[in-house]
């Protein structure tokens, strides 16, 4: 890993990221904020909606800022509603269903998004 650059303050506002997220035709607005260390995004979930995302090289928290659901984590669900606050580890199988709210997902990824490459045919 990277040692850490000199970091520079940046700052989001909450409709701003949410804006980004609903003219994204995935729903995610990536990178709202990024570092060496951690990138956060913010991820939207129609009611009755689809989660396909595949599993991820990094480490992921999830703040869930409003709606309801539930995430799946390999074979385990955990109910999800405002102020829940989930931790997925890299390579874990994971999705949200019974998206029974509009979900708004805000998510810190260490280290950054994208940032790690591996060999998932060893």
């Amino acid at each position: 890993m990277k040692p850490a650059v000199d970091a520079q303050f940046q700052k989001a506002e909450l409709d701003g990221m949410i804006a980004q997220a609903r003219s994204a035709p995935d729903g995610y607005a990536a990178e709202v904020l990024r570092s060496n260390l951690l990138s956060v995004g913010l991820y939207l979930l129609p009611a009755g909606g689809n989660d396909d995302q595949k599993p991820h090289n990094e480490d992921e928290v999830y703040y869930a800022v409003r709606g309801r659901a539930s995430l799946r984590v390999g074979t385990e669900d955990h109910p999800v509603k405002p102020g829940t606050v989930l931790f997925v580890p890299a390579l874990a199988p994971h999705f949200f269903h019974d998206i029974s709210e509009e979900l708004v997902l805000v998510v810190f990824w260490a280290p950054p998004e994208g940032s790690v490459q591996t060999d998932r045919s060893a």
